[in-house]
């Protein structure tokens, strides 16, 4: 992963990325009203720092938590919980099929970020963009379900300023 700028945000402009976050979020993210935001492009996606913590990715004009900002935040929306037959597979990368799928929140849609949890646990493993939406994810059988994006270990987990 090549970073290829730095920009610290506004106050303005970290205001709006803050309020956008809590529309889908909730109030979780106002612990982040009085953080100093920075913004690093990166050859994949924007990766978004708050105080010095990797806490959210900007994909295709989608703000989402990273996996170590959903680990921080454990997002209550937009979550998909696999069964722990699915977690070694997840955690190296690899796209969710559906028929490891337990649990899909309803309200997901084709092309949302979703984060990825263990069944177990409810620990953040992934963030992928669905395929289909969370109802189908629910019910279907077979094929795949999520796109993953960023894992835990992967390139991203390990970026730090």
């Amino acid at each position: 992963m090549k970073i290829k700028s730095r920009v610290s945000l506004r106050k303005n402009d970290k205001n709006k990325m803050v309020e956008s976050l809590r529309e889908i979020y909730g109030d979780t993210v106002s612990v982040f009203s009085n953080s100093k935001f920075e913004v690093i492009t990166t050859d994949e996606f924007k990766v978004i720092f708050a105080d010095g913590k990797q806490m959210f990715i900007e994909y295709d004009g989608q703000l989402f938590p990273t996996v170590r900002g959903a680990l921080e935040l454990l997002p209550p929306n937009r979550s998909v919980t696999v069964d722990m037959g699915a977690v070694k597979f997840v955690v190296n990368g690899a796209d969710v099929m559906s028929p490891g799928i337990t649990a899909a929140d309803s309200a997901i849609q084709k092309d949302d970020l979703v984060v990825i949890v263990d069944e177990t646990h409810k620990k953040p493993l992934a963030i992928g963009r669905a395929l289909i939406s969370g109802d189908e994810m629910a019910a279907a059988d077979s094929g795949k379900a999520i796109k993953s994006l960023s894992y835990v270990g992967d390139a991203l987990w390990g970026l730090e300023i």
